[in-house]
């Protein structure tokens, strides 16, 4: 009877556990609507002003100068790496650690560099390096243009003062609630077209083009980190949503297979009951 008792007490402990995940499932399944219609709204807007950016980059050297197109000898990197603040998402937050942990191993071995933690994931793998110089975890707690705008700003005063050669932003990009896909950007410095003639080709440029970059520059950095943070929460609640999925029908499994297994204990114990009766009561009658 010890035995079946264990085994009830296995079934209560994954039937709460099923219900946790499937709250949670749910739960993230309705913020990743919201998420979902938020960066699918913004994301036309932020590549084609990213495009134009790109576009106009290639003439900014000549004309303007921009100290954000400035091409540096790279010995300073700062890489923004956004992760979520809680767990529970699969591979969500492992994926963007792992290919942080591969640009400082790998990409820019040799060089002086830093993290920028976007998320409290990111920020306990690299905070035990000394590499953080920054957690803006809180982020997620008012995810607005606004608060976004104030960290890109702190980037563009950083590499306009020299203490960074390049910035780079890992994410992942919402594909769909089942797929997320790791992103690499180059934030900072702003990277030209390749020809001049594909810069002049499809823009006509009032009062002037030097003007217009000026002021076309910082909202369009803007715009590209807060495009990658709106990713990455979108993704969190879809990688989120799919692993409590995932949680829930093993649960249900396990469940399954443990009242099957109780059920043939239970049998066989009475059956051994049966069996004891019947003995004893022929040991009587001989």
């Amino acid at each position: 009877m010890a035995n079946l008792k264990e085994i009830r007490n296995r079934i209560s402990s994954v039937s709460s556990t099923m219900q946790i995940t499937s709250a949670m499932k749910m739960v993230s399944a309705a913020k990743l609507k919201k998420a979902q219609d938020a960066i699918t709204a913004m994301r036309p807007y932020a590549d084609k002003l990213t495009e134009l950016l790109q576009s106009l980059s290639a003439t900014l050297n000549e004309d303007a100068g921009s100290k954000f197109a400035e091409q540096r000898e790279v010995n300073n990197v700062l890489i923004v790496s956004i992760t979520s603040n809680r767990g529970l998402c699969g591979a969500f937050n492992s994926n963007i650690i792992k290919q942080t942990q591969h640009l400082i191993s790998n990409v820019y071995t040799g060089k002086q560099v830093s993290v920028l933690a976007i998320g409290k994931k990111s920020n306990d793998a690299f905070s035990k390096t000394g590499l953080v110089i920054d957690n803006q975890s809180q982020i997620f707690d008012n995810l607005t243009f606004d608060n976004v705008a104030e960290i890109a700003q702190m980037l563009m005063d950083k590499f306009s003062a020299g203490e960074f050669d390049k910035i780079e932003i890992v994410y992942n990009k919402f594909k769909n609630a089942a797929t997320q896909i790791v992103m690499t950007e180059q934030f900072l410095p702003i990277v030209p077209v390749e020809t001049e003639e594909e810069a002049n080709s499809d823009y006509i440029f009032e009062p002037s083009k030097i003007e217009i970059v000026e002021q076309l520059i910082p909202k369009s950095l803007k715009t590209q980190l807060y495009k990658g943070i709106r990713d990455s929460f979108a993704s969190e609640h879809g990688a989120r949503m799919t692993a409590m999925h995932k949680a829930t029908d093993n649960a249900t499994e396990l469940r399954d297979q443990l009242k099957l297994t109780y059920n043939k204990a239970r049998q066989a114990a009475i059956t051994n009951e049966i069996l004891e009766i019947v003995g004893g009561a022929e040991a009587l009658n001989n």
